[in-house]
């Protein structure tokens, strides 16, 4: 079964809800599922060296997202957004990480027995 996860949002929006994503992310990993990982829209910054989280907040949702991808996630990021969208336009997404297109996204969505946005 392959499960496509698509991050929409901030990575540091003020709520857990990619926090959660990635944590389910790694959950299904345990389970044995392929799990494929687009990022689009604010979420690309979680791909790029220069994220980090603000002060207070306990999680690293970039180390999350490597830590994925060192477990075999597939992770492809939006090339449109990273010019557009998030604090570090223009910024390159750090290694694991793929430069990706929409057309990449609709195969992707073709391809899953189930789509999960965040």
């Amino acid at each position: 079964m392959i499960i496509l996860l698509i991050f929409n949002r901030e990575p540091y929006d003020g709520t857990d809800v990619t926090w959660n994503g990635l944590r389910l992310a790694g959950k299904l990993v345990e389970n044995e599922q392929q799990v494929q990982i687009f990022l689009m829209n604010e979420a690309v910054d979680m791909a790029r060296e220069a994220s980090h989280p603000p002060e207070g907040y306990d999680q690293d949702l970039s180390k999350m997202l490597r830590e994925l991808i060192s477990q075999k996630v597939v992770v492809k990021v939006c090339g449109t957004c990273m010019a557009r969208c998030g604090i570090y336009k223009n910024q390159p997404c750090f290694e694991g990480a793929e430069q990706s297109t929409m057309q990449a996204l609709s195969e992707w969505v073709i391809e899953s027995d189930k789509v999960i946005t965040f």
